[in-house]
């Protein structure tokens, strides 16, 4: 057995079992990136963020994904709202880097 596709599988079974399992959503988002399934794999970034606004990583990682599926504007507006979500968790870390990443983009 391919060890991506059992990752993938364990992932999705975890969240069969429970939808809002953060852990899972973020790994099952990380995983599809990994595979080059971009669009999968924002689908997911932006699940997480609906249900967890303030997992700050996931807007870094899904502008990142965004950048890579051709999209910079829909990427800006990510790292847009996740440096909003830095800010109102008290997230520096992250929001300083999604400030960087923002001013990469073309």
């Amino acid at each position: 057995m391919d060890p991506m596709n059992s990752r993938l599988e364990i992932l999705q079974g975890m969240l069969t079992q429970d939808p809002t399992n953060t852990f899972a959503r973020y790994g099952l988002a990380m995983e599809f990136a990994n595979q080059g399934d971009f669009a999968g794999a924002v689908t997911q970034f932006e699940a997480l963020i609906a249900g967890k606004p303030d997992y700050c990583a996931a807007y870094f990682h899904g502008g990142q994904t965004l950048e890579k599926l051709g999209k910079p504007d829909e990427a800006g507006s990510m790292y847009r709202r996740g440096i909003e979500a830095a800010t109102k968790a008290g997230d520096s870390h992250t929001r300083k880097e999604l400030e960087g990443a923002l001013a990469m983009l073309p």
